[in-house]
């Protein structure tokens, strides 16, 4: 049976995984086993964080959307119980977006949940 030599491809992961761990700390840069530890542990917060960004920015447009509503003289749970019950499917980011670029049809808006 033939020897195999596998130096190559090793040589290529390791520097693959180098290569993203570049600007790390200490031995968390140049060291295999410790720059693969520190890399697994970076792509885990990674994906947190990419999920408690959607939670971040959900809260942020709900504060926008209540804080015009509020200065519209409505609550935030009166806007949207209000728009649902008028048939009006917009998202919160598209709320939010409106109440700040677009304050004129905000308050249409407002006043027709008022409405219903």
């Amino acid at each position: 049976m033939t020897r195999v030599k596998r130096g190559v491809n090793t040589k290529k992961r390791h520097k693959k995984l180098l290569k993203q761990t570049e600007g790390f700390w200490g031995q968390r840069k140049n060291v295999i086993r410790r720059a693969e530890e520190t890399l697994l542990r970076a792509m885990a917060f990674a994906y947190k964080g990419r999920k408690l960004k959607k939670r971040d920015m959900r809260g942020l447009f709900i504060t926008r959307i209540g804080a015009a509503a509020k200065e519209r003289g409505i609550s935030y749970s009166q806007l949207t119980h209000g728009l649902k019950q008028a048939n009006i499917e917009l998202n919160r980011k598209m709320l939010s977006q409106l109440a700040i670029f677009e304050p004129e049809a905000f308050t249409k808006l407002v006043d027709l949940a008022k409405v219903a």
